[in-house]
């Protein structure tokens, strides 16, 4: 099934609209954090945790997929060098001498700009989606 499809699935949820957009939300939250391998299980263990919906949660944390989730870090990494103040985000790589610890040395700078980064546009585009789909349930349960 699409993820179009799942989406609109949440809409028909027997639950009151706020516990279904706080789902969605936690689920976007966990996505577009930088825990990079471990969203599924642990948008399912934090949805079992606060007693809300897995599938709504699970449709969220989907939102950062093989398919956005490259614009999605870059822009939360630039996003964290803005907030940490960065001057150079691209890392000087030394290809002619590369290896994965060298790679690795090249990229550590990357670090604390993508995890705050990403925290924090996980953190706006959670309370953004929180609303956007709190009217949407209420309006179609109206």
């Amino acid at each position: 099934m699409a993820y179009r499809q799942k989406l609109r699935q949440i809409f028909s949820i027997n639950e009151p609209p706020k516990h279904i957009a706080s789902a969605f939300a936690l689920g976007v939250f966990i996505g577009m954090s930088p825990l990079l391998g471990i969203h599924t299980v642990l948008g399912i263990a934090a949805a079992s945790l606060l007693r809300l919906n897995r599938l709504v949660t699970l449709v969220g944390v989907y939102v950062t997929n093989p398919w956005t989730i490259v614009p999605i870090y870059t822009f939360g990494t630039w996003l964290g060098a803005k907030l940490l103040h960065v001057k150079h985000i691209l890392p000087k790589v030394d290809w002619a001498h590369l290896t994965f610890a060298a790679l690795l040395g090249d990229f550590r700078p990357l670090l604390m700009p993508f995890l705050v980064g990403n925290t924090a546009l996980g953190l706006v585009s959670a309370i953004a989606s929180y609303f956007i789909i709190l009217k949407s349930v209420k309006k179609e349960h109206a």
